[in-house]
């Protein structure tokens, strides 16, 4: 279906505008793909369509459709929330951490009485060691998050993808995750914490899946951030 033709009285058929006693009108129809010869719309083979529109000024911008901004919230609450996940995550696996050692600790001196037992300083170290590991990845994934709310928030292009891949590791891992859990759960001698720290991973695997393909429906639908490609002209 050919476009509107264009309100300017006189047209001509080589020049990319046209005066209408006003102003300079374009002589193209917004896609590029038909030019008005005075009468009619010809098909425009004298350039690409993508040529033309750089002749004309034209830049490709991305142009947020319904679906960008609910996505860019969905992404930045879902990093908002991995950061809080993170920081309890850290807290439990060194509470976890020490009360193992504690424990060992305890049961070493029961079985062998006569041994003297590890010095508390030993115990004290390999403690402080797991906790700054467990509050050291905390952190650093802090950061990473923050960074992907930054570019969420921003529609960076790299970030969508880099974010899709990371999603998608975690959608595959989410299977393994949940067989974990259920296998926490039900097996004799693993404490409420240790399961609870398996369901959390389920969780947040669950919702990263969600998101991915949310995302991915998004990118096949529109592209990165559910915008859309367009030319944008200057103001003649």
């Amino acid at each position: 279906m050919s476009p509107e033709p264009p309100s300017s009285p006189r047209a001509s058929n080589t020049g990319l505008y046209d005066w209408d006693g006003k102003q300079l009108v374009s002589t193209l129809s917004p896609d590029g793909r038909f030019r008005w010869n005075g009468s009619a719309w010809v098909p425009n083979a004298s350039a690409s369509v993508a040529t033309d529109n750089v002749r004309l000024g034209g830049r490709l911008v991305r142009v947020p459709t319904s679906w960008t901004r609910p996505l860019q919230n969905a992404v930045a609450g879902f990093y908002a929330i991995s950061i809080v996940y993170l920081l309890v995550l850290a807290f439990l696996l060194s509470s976890e951490m020490a009360q193992a050692m504690t424990q060992g600790v305890q049961q070493s001196s029961v079985q062998q009485s006569n041994a003297s037992p590890p010095p508390a300083v030993m115990v004290n170290g390999l403690t402080s060691f797991f906790a700054f590991v467990f509050w050291g990845g905390a952190v650093l994934g802090t950061a990473v998050s923050v960074l992907f709310i930054t570019g969420a928030l921003k529609r960076w292009t790299w970030i969508f993808y880099l974010q899709l891949a990371f999603m998608g590791l975690a959608t595959i891992g989410l299977p393994f995750n949940l067989i974990a859990a259920i296998g926490r759960s039900t097996t004799p001698g693993i404490t409420n914490l240790q399961a609870l720290e398996s369901w959390l991973q389920v969780m947040q695997g669950t919702a990263s899946a969600s998101l991915f393909a949310w995302m991915l429906v998004a990118l096949r639908r529109y592209g990165p951030w559910a915008t859309t490609s367009q030319y944008e002209w200057p103001v003649a």
